[in-house]
């Protein structure tokens, strides 16, 4: 097999809890987005267009949507003899078999996949983050630098650096301290997670780390405060352009609904640097005679009769006449009955939601549930799930997948209630 300049080496195994329902029965760089995308969609994208064709996905929570959604990676150009993509999942070995434990035990437990590439450098992506990145200049920027390791880095605001790691950088970009989550930040470089190295010096450390009992295996908790505190060359990659971690409610509603906006740094619709995905066969969408459409995303194979504003509808959806949709996201193949309305309201895939329904009103109020996860207006309503005719749901509120009829004791859950399959608590 040819050597390999650089490979990545995806990290998709993650649950995503902070997204609740939507994650409950997938992982959630499979979630659905923008109307067409999984969200790995933009990660596996940006190899290809940064001319990486080598990539290692890392699975490991319910990763059967996100296996078949991949495949053999030919929607991205990935099946190749020579590299392409590879699923890498826990597996069992001579002696036994175990789960990832971390992030840099995912990529320890794979270190024979590397191997088979020889590659000089391999890079290291999340696959649940939203944004277009040219890898390729990051990894000219690291060469040129002759660093050992570089971290892609974004300026944020600096009344929420305290949420990230940040890195302190002399004024040629060299780390010289990592700060995570710092109540009083030095600076307001956060990292996203992306990080090249020098695959000698990586596996060195990767095999350090997996002996230490005390190691989270991770690259952020260890990996990376142990080269900087070895004082190895590293340095920071100033990425200019959008980019948003969509791992809460909040977040992925909110990027979503910046699809309904123009946003220069984020054009979906650049043919030089196109998003790509298994195209599912429906036909153009439809808007009727009843239809109204304003600032929406509109997928193929939609009926539209009711009428939209600033709202992301997936393939294959039916909107009836006399429904009203604002600020929400639905996803594919959901029927929704005449007269309803739904205000910041997220539907999963497959469900049905019945005539004169109302979704996302009242005044806001706790999470009964768990109000961790479930902490803002939005309204989630999860896949293959039927909410009956007349049924009335507050903002706050979570319904469970696979939710019947039959599962309402009545026809109102106002804000901050629930209706979860057995009734649990998280």
């Amino acid at each position: 097999m040819a050597r390999k300049e650089i490979v990545a080496m995806l990290l998709a195994g993650g649950q995503g809890s902070r997204l609740g329902v939507l994650t409950k029965y997938l992982a959630k760089p499979a979630v659905l987005y923008g109307g067409k995308y999984r969200i790995i969609d933009f990660t596996l994208s940006n190899c290809i267009n940064s001319g990486i064709d080598t990539v290692g996905v890392l699975t490991q929570y319910q990763p059967l949507k996100l296996n078949s959604h991949i495949g053999i990676g030919k929607p991205w150009d990935l099946d190749r003899v020579n590299g392409g993509v590879t699923i890498l999942a826990p597996y069992m070995k001579t002696e036994s078999g175990e789960w990832y434990s971390g992030t840099a035990d995912a990529v320890y437990q794979n270190i024979q996949y590397v191997d088979e590439m020889s590659p000089k450098y391999v890079i290291i992506l999340s696959g649940d983050h939203i944004y277009k990145m040219n890898y390729s200049e990051m990894l000219e920027f690291h060469k040129s630098n002759h660093a050992d390791v570089t971290i892609s880095v974004i300026n944020v605001p600096l009344e929420e650096a305290g949420r990230y790691g940040i890195m302190n950088t002399t004024e040629d970009g060299s780390i010289y301290e990592f700060e995570e989550k710092p109540k009083n930040p030095k600076s307001t470089l956060a990292s996203m997670g992306i990080y090249i190295f020098n695959w000698d010096l990586l596996r060195e450390y990767l095999i350090c780390d997996h002996v230490k009992s005390t190691s989270d295996h991770d690259f952020g908790k260890n990996i990376i405060p142990t080269m900087l505190a070895e004082e190895k060359k590293m340095f920071a990659y100033r990425f200019v352009g959008y980019w948003r971690d969509v791992g809460t409610l909040q977040s992925y509603w909110e990027s979503t609904m910046n699809l309904t906006e123009r946003i220069p740094d984020f054009n979906m619709y650049d043919p030089h640097w196109r998003i790509f995905t298994p195209n599912p066969v429906y036909p153009a969408h439809f808007i009727g005679d009843t239809g109204k459409v304003e600032k929406s995303v509109i997928a193929e194979g939609c009926m539209i009769y009711g009428t939209i504003r600033r709202s992301v509808i997936f393939p294959g959806v039916i909107i009836n006449a006399g429904t009203v949709i604002e600020d929400s996201i639905i996803m594919s193949d959901t029927l929704i009955g005449s007269n309803s309305e739904l205000y910041s309201t997220i539907i999963g895939e497959n469900s049905v939601i019945g005539s004169n329904v109302k979704s996302g009103t009242g005044e806001f109020a706790e999470s009964a549930y768990n109000p961790k996860v479930y902490d803002s207006k939005i309204t989630v309503i999860g896949s293959n799930t039927v909410i009956p005719n007349n049924t009335v749901l507050g903002k706050n509120v979570v319904v469970d997948n696979f939710v019947t009829p039959h599962d309402f004791l009545e026809n109102h859950i106002p804000s901050g209630g629930y209706l979860i399959k057995g009734g649990d608590k998280e």
